[in-house]
């Protein structure tokens, strides 16, 4: 095989590879987008303060208004009306669960049996 023909092989799989990651961006990309369009509304209400479990929900949904900001769009990702203390733990609490269901479901790996 000549040499022209095996030095081409590991650049189209890398091409292949950002194209492929590219696409899975995109995807993931809207998806977050139409997720945080249908659940902003129900809880980013004005009627009255937000407490620890708007903030819980705030914090969690805080990730995917990460495209929609990129975009342009002025989304709300934090609650101007809040009741406080209370508000800003939940807000953190819903940001760390929402780090770990991410990343932890990316790097969890099932226990292998020892042999015995």
């Amino acid at each position: 095989m000549p040499l022209t023909e095996a030095s081409v092989g590991p650049v189209t799989n890398l091409w292949r590879m950002l194209l492929a990651k590219t696409a899975t961006i995109l995807v993931v990309g809207i998806i977050f987008g139409i997720a945080y369009g249908w659940a902003s509304p129900k809880v980013f209400r004005q009627e009255s303060p937000a407490g620890f479990g708007f903030g819980v929900a705030h914090g969690a949904l805080m990730p995917l208004a990460l495209p929609s900001l990129l975009l342009g769009q002025n989304v709300e990702i934090y609650a101007t009306l809040n009741s406080g203390r209370a508000y800003k733990l939940g807000y953190i609490t819903g940001i760390n669960l929402c780090g770990l269901v991410f990343f932890g479901s990316i790097f969890w790996r099932p226990r292998q049996k020892q042999p015995r």
